[in-house]
């Protein structure tokens, strides 16, 4: 068996190839796990791939399991049954108005949770599976139908399109403020500056005041949004305030602002797809976080209309 780099069985392909072995199919695979066509091919030749097998005979009529196809879905079959033996497992729900959308964790619980049951309600009805993970995963391959992701613009081999900037400006818990007071910028930098992974908004908010920051010793990070609102709000230190994330935090009087004055994220949000035909719940989706967001229309449906010809590059 040729196992290449791989030191275990990519186990993301075993589904892929239990539902085409079942319906003889990878069309009705597709369907089954509502993914693409696409999809299921590319999983069912990775996993032929790693085990260096030839798993199905291609036929115009669908597929067939080869003699080693056949020997693999034997124990497939066991190892699923196995998995399913439980009475408290949790089941993914399947079909047509199943939507799997991704995203990480500070967009998930600070934009998505307080709209998610306007995302879902509606005329059909969608069920959203949330999949929470800071990967830039292969949505294609993972049968991920749209992603929501901060970045600086487009990722080669997905379709994007960008939902909204930020303009930030500086907060903290309102006991600290009242030591903060109001004053120059140069005076938050007398207390430790609160930030997650990427130090950029709070360089460029520095910048349009003039001054040239770089994260200092007493500073503190930390790698998730959430984290950094928690540590502004139990007065760790000043943060910034990325709307439309920080709404109800700022709302609620949890965290104040310290100063007025805002700057431009050069961290954006985009909403991106696989390339290829999106499903038709994903469509509709796509569109009603478009009105979420403030999208024009004719944008969104730019961005559905984009087909499997689009240029693929683009900015990282």
């Amino acid at each position: 068996m040729d196992h290449s780099l791989d030191a275990m069985l990519p186990l993301e392909t075993l589904r892929a190839f239990d539902a085409a072995a079942r319906t003889g199919s990878f069309s009705n695979a597709a369907e089954k796990l509502n993914i693409t066509h696409g999809a299921v091919s590319r999983q069912i030749a990775k996993l032929e791939g790693w085990l260096g097998l030839k798993l199905f005979e291609r036929g115009a009529r669908g597929v067939a399991l080869t003699l080693e196809g056949q020997r693999l879905h034997i124990r497939t079959s066991e190892a699923f049954a196995l998995i399913a033996d439980t009475s408290d497992r949790w089941v993914e729900p399947r079909g047509a108005a199943v939507v799997r959308l991704t995203s990480i964790p500070s967009i998930s619980g600070l934009w998505l949770m307080p709209r998610l049951s306007k995302l879902e309600d509606g005329e059909p009805r969608l069920r959203i599976v949330l999949d929470v993970d800071i990967r830039q995963a292969d949505l294609a391959d993972e049968g991920i139908d749209l992603s929501i992701r901060c970045g600086r613009g487009r990722i080669p081999g997905r379709i994007s399109l960008q939902l909204f900037e930020e303009y930030c400006f500086p907060i903290a818990s309102p006991a600290l403020a009242k030591d903060i007071g109001r004053g120059s910028a140069a005076g938050l930098l007398k207390f430790p500056i609160v930030h997650d992974s990427d130090a950029s908004a709070w360089r460029a908010w520095f910048a349009s005041q003039g001054i040239d920051y770089r994260p200092r010793p007493q500073d503190r990070r930390f790698e998730d949004y959430n984290l950094v609102l928690d540590a502004a709000a139990h007065g760790l230190g000043i943060a910034l305030a990325r709307p439309p994330l920080t709404v109800q935090q700022l709302e609620s009087g949890r965290i104040v602002a310290v100063d007025e004055r805002c700057a431009l994220n050069p961290v954006s949000y985009w909403l991106d797809r696989p390339i290829g035909r999106p499903r038709t719940a994903a469509v509709e989706l796509a569109r009603r976080i478009g009105v979420q967001a403030g999208v024009e229309p004719q944008q969104i449906d730019a961005f559905l209309a984009v087909d499997q010809t689009a240029i693929q590059g683009g900015d990282a």
